[in-house]
């Protein structure tokens, strides 16, 4: 491998050739360092994982945990090199708590990575939380359009003078309305100022996407105009892709499931009991059992109290504890080496702000004592299967509290009554790269580092909530929706909710074979 060091003149040769664009800072990050071919990999793997063509110094700290994985494929000594060179960007917060820590401990034993969302617990909410919320969300979204290249001849909207052809803006949109002659008018905003945009309905093409641009989301926009208006040609969504579709060496198998809801009259017992004894291999001719080291519960766990009017007429077990309790024992029969990563929906009773915490201990301390058990937020991204010479599967757990929303207020969804699709609404999702971009589309606590942000590209996208199971590809992204272990309640049947139920999707990490599995009725 080649050891001389290297020079600007070599860096912003190889830059030019990939078509990156960098900053004084990455080339006096990379200046002088020995191994050439290991810089160029890693600069390669940034660009692929962000889909950023204009690198610069913050992208290594705002990807911290990749740029770690990706450092476990050089040759040792480059790594401790890159290390020293790339400094505190690549370090977790030393304010993180000894909670946290230890999770951390917890996790790089089992072959699973998370860390977990920092924030303060019972700190008022101001007006300023929510306008740093929003700057810092638009800042991040502007940099991840900034590097997809099609926003040609970029303009912050202040510094528009004249009329102008063929310029683009990034904005975050703040109105939208079908003007009396039924073409899309919207007002959006940057950090510079306001302005209107203008879609025609004659644009048959353009117009289908602007009607599916969500209040709130930040968005690229292509025309002509002035400062007061802008004539839209196109409109680019941020995107989620993927560019290849990674498989593990090892022959592993990671299972989903969500919804719960124990502690319901109406939980399928018997259906849970029988996807135990399948884990625990009591079910003949079933070989892949082995490969299975991976459970992921994409939150309700328990049914809770109060979470919908007359509740309490559906609860064989009305103490939250207990309900807890009695689940942990369920999942205390599942053998000891699947590991049980679980994060909180609606009915978990954490609050409903988003991101929610970890499952109260309070109540949910049986499960704290399970060594197989690992509690994360909601959301969250995590990653599974990682080896020496494997950087593992990337997992974005999300319970969906918002997309009904979606489900409601977008046209093509509306169409399709995607509450029985709930892949087409984390498709949608996944364009807008948020799992949440209008405001009232969820309940949120206005963190300064927005966490419903897709900064990390999952090769796995899951969530339950709509008690429908699905499993499809979007941009190499595996989206998979959990059913549920609960039988139809009347306040369901009121709004014409129709639920699948005790349906397992398993995923092989080597063969990248998907399975659905059905412990609905006996021998199935």
């Amino acid at each position: 491998m080649e050891k001389n060091k290297i020079g600007n003149k070599e860096l912003l040769k190889f830059f030019l050739q990939k078509g990156l664009l960098v900053d004084n800072e990455v080339l006096d990050l990379f200046s002088g360092v020995e191994d050439v071919e290991s810089v160029k990999l890693m600069i390669g793997k940034i660009k692929q994982h962000t889909q950023q063509s204009v690198i610069t110094k913050g992208i290594f700290s705002q990807n911290n945990e990749q740029v770690n994985r990706i450092l476990l494929d050089l040759p040792k000594e480059s790594q401790e090199k890159l290390k020293i060179k790339l400094g505190l960007s690549i370090e977790i917060s030393k304010e993180v708590s000894t909670k946290i820590e230890n999770f951390e401990k917890k996790e790089e034993l089992s072959n699973v990575k998370y860390v977990p969302t920092v924030f303060e617990q019972n700190k008022k909410v101001e007006v300023k939380n929510f306008v740093t919320y929003f700057r810092n969300r638009f800042s991040e979204m502007r940099n991840l359009l900034q590097g997809h290249g099609q926003l040609d001849n970029l303009v912050s909207i202040n510094k528009i003078s004249g009329s102008r052809q063929g310029i683009s803006l990034i904005g975050i949109v703040s109105d939208k309305k079908v003007t009396k002659n039924k073409n899309i008018l919207f007002e959006i905003e940057d950090l510079t100022g306001k302005i209107r945009v203008l879609v025609n309905k004659d644009k048959e093409e353009i117009y289908k996407k602007a009607e599916e641009i969500a209040l709130d989301s930040v968005i690229g926009f292509k025309g002509s105009g002035n400062r007061e208006i802008l004539f839209v040609n196109d409109v680019v969504f941020p995107e989620s892709t993927l560019y290849e579709r990674k498989k593990s060496p090892y022959d592993e198998n990671v299972l989903f499931i969500g919804d719960l809801h124990y502690g319901s009259k109406r939980f399928l017992e018997d259906g849970f009991l029988r996807f135990i004894d399948y884990l625990n291999g009591k079910v003949p001719n079933t070989p892949e059992v082995d490969k299975i080291k991976y459970l992921f519960v994409a939150g309700d766990l328990v049914t809770g109290i109060g979470n919908y009017p007359g509740q309490e007429r559906d609860l064989k077990i009305k103490d939250v504890e207990e309900q807890f309790s009695s689940i942990a024992n369920l999942f205390g029969k599942i053998r000891r080496d699947v590991k049980i990563i679980i994060s909180p929906g609606n009915h978990d009773c954490v609050r409903l702000m988003e991101p929610q915490p970890f499952l109260d201990e309070k109540y949910a301390w049986p499960l704290y004592n399970m060594k197989n058990v690992i509690l994360t937020n909601n959301p969250a991204s995590v990653n599974i299967g990682a080896k020496q010479d494997f950087n593992g599967f990337d997992i974005l757990s999300y319970h969906g509290f918002s997309f009904f929303h979606y489900a409601k207020a977008i046209p093509h969804l509306i169409k399709k009554k995607v509450a029985d699709h709930p892949d087409l609404i984390m498709k949608y999702l996944l364009q807008n790269r948020h799992l949440a971009p209008t405001h009232a589309s969820a309940q949120y606590y206005p963190l300064e580092k927005d966490a419903h942000l897709i900064r990390t590209i999952p090769d796995i996208f899951v969530s339950g909530h709509t008690h429908k199971s699905s499993v499809s590809y979007y941009n190499n992204i595996l989206m998979i929706s959990t059913s549920c272990w609960e039988s139809m309640t009347p306040y369901q049947e009121k709004f014409g909710n129709t639920p699948d139920h005790c349906k397992v999707p398993m995923f092989n990490l080597k063969t990248r074979a998907v399975k659905v599995l059905d412990f609905e009725r006996e021998g199935e």
